[in-house]
């Protein structure tokens, strides 16, 4: 039986897959191949580089006009800047890759001679140089993960390949393709050598074109998870698929991992008479997150970079990206897979926008100490004025300790708020966030499932869902005025969430005004007569 596939490139013995070709522009490569073009393919992790490489060297040399060579160059990470370990690395890596694809040992044989005789700043070069003398037919090399190296190896590679072009394609590879995450040209690479920092595009500056994998369409979606069905029967509800589509926006990662979460990890769904579910999708989506899958820990990583910081901070506060953020850290995100920039900026798809804020305060919520179940009602609902205002208290007296632990301390109190509900909702419930630029704002949907009171009948009880609307703001205009908006914009996300139960947050950071000034909790509300039929609803503000 073929699974989902959430590791490695695509084996298609074992895993259902989107043909790696359809996901790449093979046209315009094969164009930029014919035309003797180095050029580059990126894509975010884990969204199918490698397959596509794999496939494309298989479809070259099935056509058996070129010699093409498929090589992983991740090994000479471990050389850093050690120029020569690196360079050995990649001959070792290159020839081995030439004996398996191509069947030709010529590489293996003289390798170790080549790099003896011309040294590290010259022997990939020559390699490259004898290699392609010594095959029948043009050399077209696909290089991966490329931006794996570091500092002088990268800048030793790079300017080693440039130094051959003009040799292609009798004494050169006639094409080669350097694959990995970001476009060279956002490299900023630091030589110890030259004790500065080298841009990618300067020293690769023969790049013709910059190609990218692009995420799963709709469609794609569609097709993988029809393979399942088709092969073991096993149905995906309707709504369950357009949750994994909502959930991923088709990151390839996501897509897999959601469906064999469903159908393989939860044991009674492999039962194939039995309907993947949308509640199925979404207790999958949890455990996900719960795990910290590795593609999950990985983004968790790049959270604490500073570039990464200036742009994902202002999304979860709801503010403006600045003018003095670079367009160059906008377009790293972007190449990371963490935001996209159509139809605005923002978080790539829900399953990072829930990640996100877990992981900026996963060591916070260990360490808060606050119990569920002193905030549950004898009928098993959240007892939210209660919750609400033993954060109150909590954060009038720890929020500037607290706050100060945060890498992200703009979005500190949306944070702090986050990682206390959290605690407290993990043992029977969710929170779905919603947060963007330009929205000033946080919303928060808490899903809290309960089983309601049935010690009047003999009937079991039957399980039920609290919602409660929280939304977060920050104080920037005069306290009126972000009550008036943020009531205004808690009542549309009432009505679209379907709930009565609403609560507004304002946290008023001004220096200088006391705590008592700050700490509130009031009631406004709506104004029932507006609409026939629309009933008065009441928001509940607290000062924070």
């Amino acid at each position: 039986m073929r699974f989902f596939n959430t590791a490695g490139p695509i084996n298609p013995d074992d895993h259902y897959y989107i043909d790696p070709l359809s996901r790449i522009n093979i046209d315009d490569i094969m164009f930029l191949i014919e035309q003797k073009k180095y050029f580059i393919l990126h894509a975010p992790r884990q969204t199918g580089k490698t397959s596509c490489l794999l496939a494309l060297m298989k479809k070259l040399n099935k056509e058996e006009k070129y010699a093409c060579l498929y090589v992983n160059i991740e090994a000479a990470q471990g050389a850093r800047e050690d120029v020569r370990r690196g360079i050995k690395a990649i001959l070792s890596a290159t020839a081995s890759r030439a004996e398996y694809h191509l069947q030709d040992s010529f590489l293996n044989e003289n390798f170790n001679n080549i790099l003896t005789d011309s040294g590290e700043d010259n022997a990939l070069n020559q390699a490259l140089e004898k290699l392609s003398i010594h095959l029948k037919k043009p050399l077209v090399l696909l290089i991966d993960e490329i931006d794996s190296l570091i500092g002088d190896t990268l800048i030793s590679v790079l300017r080693q390949i440039r130094s051959g072009y003009d040799k292609r394609p009798d004494a050169f590879p006639q094409s080669i393709i350097l694959c990995g995450v970001r476009d060279i040209r956002d490299y900023r690479i630091h030589s110890s050598r030259e004790k500065e920092i080298i841009t990618g595009g300067s020293a690769f500056n023969i790049k013709a074109e910059s190609l990218r994998v692009g995420d799963f369409i709709f469609k794609e979606v569609q097709e993988l998870l029809t393979m399942h069905t088709k092969e073991t029967g096993q149905i995906f509800k309707q709504d369950a698929v357009e949750e994994i589509w909502r959930l991923t926006h088709g990151q390839p990662w996501l897509v897999n991992a959601l469906a064999y979460e469903t159908c393989f990890r939860f044991k009674e769904n492999r039962d194939p008479t039995r309907a993947i579910t949308l509640d199925m999708v979404k207790n999958a989506k949890e455990n996900l997150i719960l795990r910290r899958e590795t593609h999950l820990d990985q983004l968790a990583d790049k959270l604490r970079e500073d570039r990464v910081r200036r742009v994902i901070e202002p999304i979860i506060t709801g503010g403006m990206l600045t003018s003095a953020i670079p367009e160059d850290d906008i377009q790293y995100l972007t190449d990371l897979g963490l935001i996209r920039r159509k139809p605005s900026v923002e978080i790539s798809n829900p399953i990072y926008m829930e990640i996100i804020p877990r992981m900026l305060t996963s060591t916070t919520q260990d360490t808060i100490s606050q119990q569920t179940s002193w905030y549950v009602k004898q009928d098993g609902r959240l007892d939210m004025e209660k919750l609400i205002s033993a954060f109150q208290e909590f954060f009038r007296e720890h929020s500037e300790h607290w706050v100060e632990r945060f890498d992200y301390k703009e979005a500190g109190p949306q944070l702090l708020m986050q990682a206390f509900l959290q605690r407290v909702v993990n043992s029977g419930g969710r929170i779905e966030r919603e947060y963007g630029l330009g929205k000033m704002r946080t919303d928060l949907l808490i899903l809290w499932q309960y089983k309601e009171n049935a010690a009047e009948s003999k009937e079991e009880a039957k399980p039920k869902i609290q919602k409660i609307v929280i939304e977060l703001k920050l104080l920037y205009k005069s306290l009126q005025q972000t009550i008036k908006d943020g009531v205004r914009q808690t009542l549309a996300y009432m009505d679209r969430c379907g709930t009565e139960d609403a609560h507004l947050i304002i946290f008023d950071r001004t220096e200088g005004k006391s705590w008592e000034e700050k700490i509130f909790r009031k009631e406004e509300k709506s104004d029932g007569s507006v609409e026939n039929g629309v009933r008065e609803k009441t928001v509940v503000v607290w000062g924070m």
